[in-house]
């Protein structure tokens, strides 16, 4: 905890509580705070006090003020109280090395009660407590007094103070844009808002603030910033909220490198500053393609931080003419249907037990896999597997030798397509290195990735959909595959050559985490418009949903690309945490509830009115005027 600077001095406090030190003895001081222990030794009563920048103890001597420490037996934990008295050295052997206030303490002449407290449903002084969330998030006022959640979200705050620092010294202007706009698609639910002036019409909370940076660049803004409120409706997890925070930034007259580079040295900036106790793992960042991080590692955020790398089995696996030749079917099957045979090789688990194994098989059905075969390697080379029946020793040490498997190592295959080949050995690999502690928990690798597939077909709705962000532009070599479209231009085909494009995107991942994605814009508007008939818009329908900017781009549109990196996941990362709702204040639950607040909550039927709304389908709670909540309606008449 820091220390403030002089002028935080009130009536209340002449110094904070985590500020005084030895070469204060002999001074007076008045330290305000809640009490964060109580210790009553007859005579003598003393209080750790405690604010946000630490604790000081004080000391009521009942012989020298009875009148003060009559009103300190009074006092309980989590009570505010001011104190004044005498600055004084502690006797020695009692100073407290732990506290930098440790070695004084304020002998008291005089305190007050301002205000008391009932005891607490969980222990605030003592930070290592076992806390249930939902106690901890309907008590979060509570919860943030405790040092862990006090410290994460001063970290957090040193973050986006350094954030801001870096982009207006090197020329970002910071513009708030509205967070009432039209609803679009932005591969998310909306959170809608229904217009009382305008009845019938609706409002949408901003997935991201993307059309409106974009405009800021037709404008000539040219380098834009915001930490930006973002809201989504969709499940909820580790790593996501209904509402959460982002750095979005956009530049003018840049490609993928100008934008790159500048984010990069950013980062790295912020990460110091913010944290410069955690190295990072390398510099510059290492920058992947899309199709080398799902190769290698199974992912498109991979973590670096550890190897165990998917390993291609084909080689040990067909024969000098092509043909697959393993002798066992189910590798055999895979190769020949087009699929892959990959493995990891998790480092001494040779000896992994029967229940070890089946749960890893288990993960690896719940994850798509059919199935996950293993091949142990014992002391003196010997492949231990229920598979090795079916592979001839050539086989077995062709696996061997290509995976790069040493004596004690475990071997974990899967055979599948292509897609869920990677995905299931890279979700493996995740889980095992953190099980087996090969990742350092205080290295910071960053990672781009960049290349990504423009489009993916999507077979229900017949039509291509981006793979990240609707504007995000083509690489050059590839623009001829968009304007060249098989067939009727309104009817997209998963035969069009524009399933082979790639796109000008480009993500920062942090430790298996993904950071943030951004990309270079379309900003012509009729490549623009290919690309949506392509998404499966017509011209009727893009230009509902995105008039405003095909029309801006008709008047003067530069090139332009931005990135957005979600504040709540960056700083969950550099405090060490696993779920975002660590470092924010005030988090909605897994089921996107504040117990806190109560929310969401029934809404009046006088709310519903003046929208000229009615509810439809499951019975609501709605409140009436005297606030009661009425289950039984079917629905609100207008």
């Amino acid at each position: 905890m820091t220390t403030p600077a002089a002028s935080l001095a009130t009536p209340y406090r002449s110094h904070t509580a985590g500020e005084l030190r030895a070469s204060d003895a002999g001074s007076t001081a008045r330290l305000a705070g809640w009490v964060h222990r109580r210790r009553d030794h007859g005579q003598l009563i003393f209080l750790d006090l405690r604010d946000r920048y630490g604790i000081s103890q004080v000391v009521i001597d009942r012989t020298a003020t009875p009148e003060v420490h009559a009103a300190a037996s009074r006092v309980r934990s989590e009570f505010v109280v001011s104190v004044s008295g005498d600055v004084a050295l502690r006797l020695p052997g009692t100073e407290n090395a732990k506290l930098p206030t440790g070695a004084v303490e304020l002998r008291a002449t005089e305190l007050v009660i301002l205000s008391e407290s009932k005891t607490p449903p969980f222990y605030i002084n003592d930070p290592d407590a076992p806390v249930d969330e939902a106690l901890r998030l309907k008590y979060r006022y509570l919860d943030i007094r405790r040092q862990p959640m006090a410290d994460r979200l001063l970290l957090r705050s040193r973050m986006v103070q350094a954030i801001r620092e870096v982009h207006h010294a090197n020329g970002f202007v910071e513009v708030e844009t509205p967070t009432l706009i039209k609803s679009t698609p932005e591969g998310a639910r909306d959170f809608i808002v229904p217009s009382r002036l305008q009845p019938g019409s609706v409002y949408a909370l901003p997935q991201s603030p993307q059309q409106l940076k974009q405009l800021l660049m037709v404008a000539g803004v040219d380098r834009y910033f915001q930490i930006a409120r973002c809201y989504r409706d969709e499940d909820l997890r580790g790593d996501r909220q209904p509402e959460f925070t982002q750095l979005d930034l956009e530049m003018s007259f840049v490609d993928e490198d100008s934008v790159m580079a500048f984010v990069e040295s950013m980062a790295i900036e912020v990460s110091r500053a913010t944290r410069p106790d955690r190295p990072i793992q390398e510099v510059p960042f290492p920058r992947f393609t899309f199709d080398e991080v799902i190769e290698r590692f199974g992912s498109d955020k991979p973590d670096v931080r550890f190897g165990m790398e998917l390993v291609d089995l084909a080689p040990a696996l067909i024969d000098g003419d092509g043909t697959p030749a393993s002798g066992f079917k189910v590798f055999d099957e895979a190769l020949a249907a087009g699929g892959r045979v990959k493995a990891i090789v998790a480092p001494g688990m040779a000896g992994a037990t029967r229940r070890e194994i089946d749960e890893l098989t288990e993960r690896a059905r719940r994850f798509g896999a059919k199935g996950l075969a293993y091949l142990a390697l014992e002391a003196g080379g010997e492949v231990k597997s229920p598979i090795a029946k079916f592979l001839v020793a050539e086989v077995q040490r062709g696996i061997v030798d290509v995976s790069g498997a040493k004596e004690g190592d475990l071997i974990l295959v899967v055979a599948d397509t292509t897609v869920i080949t990677a995905d299931v050995l890279g979700r493996l690999r995740l889980g095992l290195g953190d099980r087996l502690g090969l990742a350092d928990r205080d290295v910071l690798a960053y990672v781009w990735v960049d290349r990504f597939p423009m489009y993916k077909w999507d077979e229900e709705s017949a039509r291509w959909d981006a793979t990240h962000n609707p504007f995000s532009g083509v690489v050059p070599d590839d623009e001829a595959l968009l304007v060249t479209v098989s067939g009727d231009p309104a009817s997209p085909s998963p035969e069009d050559p524009a399933g082979r494009a790639r796109a000008l995107q480009y993500d920062l991942a942090l430790n298996g985490w993904e950071l943030g994605g951004g990309s270079i814009r379309i900003h012509r508007r009729d490549l623009l418009e290919r690309s949506f008939l392509l998404q499966g818009h017509s011209l009727d329908a893009m230009h509902e949903k995105f008039g405003a900017v095909l029309d801006a781009f008709e008047f003067g549109a530069p090139p332009h690309g931005g990135i957005a990196l979600g504040i709540d996941r960056w700083a969950a990362l550099l405090s060490g945490q696993t779920n975002i709702r660590e470092v924010m204040a005030f988090p909605k639950t897994q089921s996107g509830g504040d117990p806190m607040l109560e929310a969401p909550s029934a809404p009046e039927a006088k709310q519903f009115e003046e929208l000229g709304l009615r509810f439809v389908g499951l019975p609501p709670r709605v409140r009436d005027s005297s606030g009661h909540a009425d289950q039984k309606r079917d629905e609100v008449e207008v």
